[in-house]
């Protein structure tokens, strides 16, 4: 017997819905809208005070006179503080001829550009975090978090083969989500230690692994078993990405990287897809974190491979290695490596 009173809460279930999505559809579009226009007045804004302070030459007490005058005649009034106007100013000055950024002020919320504006200092980083922040929908704290985890730095230096290996849909992501190197300052070890040594502290340490990591990032557990045939196999660290939704296997080496490490990890990962991977989650990812690679070894090891893998290292003090920030490459291949950030 047909349930009638079934199917209309089924009917009504869906058309509500149809009208609530529609709702929310408004309402994203309307605060784009809302933020599109509070940009161009504070572009506005900035542009005057710039232009007055030219041609006047007023000095800075002419923004504390102005925004004190605002707040008088509009009380209540956000967003004229002379903190806030000085931003306006110093956005319009060093946005107005710059041809890669000005097309993007309408790109993202006022309090991200400020963000970026205040702790990044060249054009390609400031495009990437606004790229970044407009294609993942990033929250002012995540973009913070973002900034402070080196993400520029580490998707320009990152050595893995992700673009090649991984579906579209997640490719880009994945390559944001895995850094070049890992600070494991937390670990507390000296520089002589063991590989046991160093997933015993993480273990303990957990939290502050995870948080070097990311926010997506969760922990499944260490010496993860994996029975294939007659034998047993220990994964050393296994996590969990919500955004990917993709299981990722960390393989701790306390030297350099050597090809080998490879064929493991691969024989890993087939066997997590195969017995253990869910039907829709992605493909399981594998990261290889090293005390140190060179980084054309890594580059040939991975070169045939035809699973996800990424070859890090780590450091156990406050600073990143030496070399770090001349690994990035030159303004070209940066440039060709945004342009993935631009692709739907």
């Amino acid at each position: 017997m047909i349930d009638n009173a079934n199917i209309l809460n089924q009917d009504y279930r869906l058309f509500r819905e149809e009208i609530t999505q529609r709702i929310r559809s408004a309402q994203y579009e309307a605060l784009k809208a809302v933020n599109k226009e509070m940009i161009a007045l504070y572009w506005d804004i900035g542009r005057r005070i710039i232009e007055q302070q030219t041609i006047q030459g007023w000095g800075k007490s002419v923004v504390e006179s102005l925004s004190r005058d605002i707040q008088t005649e509009f009380p209540g009034i956000q967003g004229f503080g002379a903190r806030n106007m000085w931003d306006m100013a110093r956005f319009y000055s060093e946005y107005h001829n710059n041809e890669i950024l000005q097309p993007l002020v309408a790109e993202i919320s006022w309090s991200k550009h400020i963000v970026i504006l205040s702790k990044c200092k060249n054009t390609q980083q400031r495009q990437f975090y606004i790229l970044a922040t407009r294609k993942y929908g990033w929250t002012k704290d995540v973009l913070i978090n973002k900034i402070e985890l080196d993400t520029y730095e580490k998707f320009l230096v990152g050595q893995n083969n992700f673009d090649i290996t991984l579906p579209d849909t997640i490719k880009n992501q994945a390559i944001l989500a895995i850094k070049d190197d890992y600070s494991l300052v937390f670990a507390e070890l000296n520089e002589q230690h063991s590989e046991y040594e160093l997933e015993q502290s993480i273990v303990k340490n957990i939290r502050s692994f995870l948080m070097e990591f990311g926010t997506d990032f969760s922990f499944i557990g260490n010496q993860y078993k994996l029975v294939v045939g007659n034998n047993e196999y220990f994964i050393d660290l296994l996590l969990y990405n919500r955004k990917l939704q993709a299981m990722v296997v960390i393989e701790l080496k306390i030297g350099d990287f050597k090809p080998e490490y490879k064929g493991k990890m691969e024989f890993y990962l087939n066997v997590l897809n195969d017995t253990v991977k869910l039907p829709h989650e992605n493909p399981a990812i594998g990261i290889i974190i090293c005390k140190s690679k060179d980084r054309t070894i890594v580059e040939y090891a991975l070169k045939s491979s035809t699973l996800p893998i990424g070859v890090a290292t780590y450091h156990l003090s406050t600073s990143l290695p030496d070399d770090y920030k001349e690994l990035l490459p030159n303004s070209e291949e940066i440039a060709r490596k945004i342009e993935l950030l631009i692709e739907k």
